[in-house]
């Protein structure tokens, strides 16, 4: 398959998944990112997060027009987000790949289980 047809593919899916549930693209991207593409670990991560923040951008504007979105909810937790997310990028080098993976396995399987017992 051309690399420009997994490209199609896997932002798609992720797309579709930031799209329907809000977040999600990365379950997508990180692993066919590694496995499609060949990027390391760590590149397929961060690659992630500079895909994500535009799909997000998307959706957000999407959500907005069709009155979907309520400011005054989501609005409190913008600035714990931008600390959170300072902070991490900050750590993030200092992360080993295999801490990584781990955490990023525990935190899909964490979702899989809330969404199969609707937490």
């Amino acid at each position: 398959m051309q690399e420009r047809t997994k490209c199609l593919i896997i932002g798609t899916c992720a797309g579709a998944a930031n799209g329907f549930f809000g977040a999600g693209g990365g379950l997508f991207l990180v692993p066919l990112f590694t496995a499609w593409l060949g990027m390391e670990q760590k590149q397929a991560f961060a690659t992630s997060v500079a895909v994500i923040f535009p799909l997000s951008a998307v959706s957000v504007l999407i959500y907005l027009r069709s009155g979907n979105l309520p400011l005054r909810f989501s609005a409190p937790y913008l600035l714990g987000g931008v600390l959170g997310g300072m902070f991490s990028g900050l750590l993030f080098s200092r992360v080993s790949v295999p801490l990584l993976r781990k955490a990023f396995a525990l935190l899909l399987l964490w979702g899989g289980v809330r969404a199969v017992l609707l937490l």
